[in-house]
């Protein structure tokens, strides 16, 4: 597909290389030469300098033959603009970023009204991710499909777990088929397992279910901790106002600590019932000082990435039986050599993820479109979640006939309400939700078959 990204900050940077990777043309315009550049050749892209709202710069852009235009500047404005403009020129999709709670609050009226077909607020979303984290606190990560019906939970077996040299076909016997073991990670490795693959302390395992049933799953197994009820937020980012309004939704109590005193002063402004206290985050004396060790669970969302990844470390020491931390340099937890930490967010990666989701969907008009996409497991395998359509060759087919492609899974299906696990002899019906694990790129539900 011919892509035209506007913007080479975190976002744009990390989607060039994202969808090219994907095999996409892509050009990226950006005001910034040496930006620009850099960008340029790491990924192979072609590039202009110029302001991406400019009409001749998308004109030299060749936005009237662009499949998907995406702007992702800094300026709300700017990007809407921007998406506009490259509609009216015959871009067949235009994707706008908007952080502005303002623009976000009336996204469907501003989608509806301007043409531009998706709009998204990175910091909203990983609000919304840290939330789904916090709702399952054992879990490292957690993904939701079928909208909010199924969910994925990533899981660290630890020492004298109750599935240590369990088999999986012992488990689903157990569990009487009603969550799914469907990726483990061992020793840098990652595995689609089969029911005699035998988990050991250490796996991380990938878990998938209905929430009730996955809570239940982490009752039998004895890692249930409880509900949250307090959550310490360490910087008073976007973020942090967005989540911030959801935990009190939740009835979780809150306490922010925010450094710049007219951030923490416009933060206490829009939420008069939630302690702020202006102060050093980094200062452990100050979090002693603020009973950090008495909340069950502490999120980490300055604007530093070393400082999230010290503030989590502090608060596991601490005792603190949740830390959620913020990163958008993930190589900076190989390059320092941190270990431990749990849940890890990456609001570009968000983004990149769910962008991606929207280009596949487009690239097959008549097929079972992908309607959900997340890389797990370090990227390197992908859960789908396919809209089955009346003419997809898998259509009417059971399980055990289909001669699918190696290391897949098909997970869940879900149809109408009802949740099923598959077995052999469950077929595929038009418009049932399927959510297939694989490591291999699919844009179409018929990909799956060999």
């Amino acid at each position: 597909m011919n892509i035209v990204v506007v913007g080479a900050g975190k976002v744009g940077e990390y989607l060039c290389g994202d969808l090219a990777t994907e095999g996409n043309d892509i050009t990226l315009i950006e005001k910034d030469k040496r930006r620009l550049e850099r960008v340029v050749d790491q990924n192979d892209i072609m590039g202009i300098v110029g302001n991406g709202s400019s009409y001749e710069i998308l004109l030299e852009a060749d936005v009237n033959n662009a499949d998907v235009f995406i702007s992702v500047t800094p300026e709300d404005e700017v990007n809407i603009i921007a998406c506009i403009i490259a509609k009216k020129l015959g871009a067949k999709y235009a994707i706008a970023r908007v952080r502005n709670p303002e623009y976000s609050d009336h996204i469907d009226f501003m989608t509806d009204s301007m043409g531009i077909d998706m709009m998204f607020n990175p910091e909203l979303e990983a609000a919304q991710d840290i939330i789904r984290s916090l709702e399952f606190p054992s879990a490292l990560n957690v993904e939701t499909f079928a909208k909010g019906k199924v969910n994925i939970v990533e899981i660290l077996l630890r020492e004298g777990s109750y599935l240590d040299g369990m088999k999986l076909k012992d488990f689903q016997d157990e569990r009487a088929n009603k969550v799914l073991i469907c990726i483990v990670e061992r020793d840098n490795e990652v595995y689609i397992p089969d029911g005699d693959f035998i988990l050991r302390e250490g796996d991380i395992i990938y878990v998938t279910g209905s929430k009730e049933e996955l809570m239940r799953f982490y009752i039998s197994v004895g890692e249930y901790n409880g509900k949250l009820k307090s959550t310490l937020i360490v910087g008073g980012s976007r973020i942090a106002y967005y989540l911030i309004d959801k935990l009190k939704e939740l009835n979780i109590k809150v306490k922010v600590v925010e450094n710049d005193y007219d951030r923490a002063y416009a933060l206490s402004e829009s939420f008069p019932g939630v302690e702020i206290v202006a102060g050093d985050g980094t200062q452990p004396e100050l979090l002693e000082e603020e009973r950090l060790q008495n909340y069950d669970s502490v999120v980490s969302l300055t604007g530093i990435d070393e400082e999230n990844i010290l503030i989590s470390m502090f608060a596991i020491k601490e005792g603190v039986k949740k830390t959620i931390t913020k990163v958008n340099r993930t190589s900076l937890l190989n390059i320092i050599g941190v270990t431990g930490l749990q849940t890890i967010v990456t609001p570009k990666q968000i983004v990149a993820d769910r962008i991606t989701r929207f280009v596949r969907a487009k690239m097959n008009k008549r097929g079972s479109k992908v309607d959900k996409l997340y890389r797990l497991a370090g990227n390197r395998v992908e859960a789908v979640e396919f809209v089955v359509s009346e003419n997809s060759k898998v259509t009417g087919m059971t399980l055990k006939e289909m001669n699918t492609i190696n290391n897949l899974l098909i997970a869940y299906i879900v149809r109408n309400r009802e949740i099923i696990i598959p077995k052999g002899d469950t077929s595929l019906l038009p418009n049932d939700r399927v959510i297939v694990i694989t490591t291999t790129r699919l844009e179409d539900l018929d990909h799956i078959l060999a």
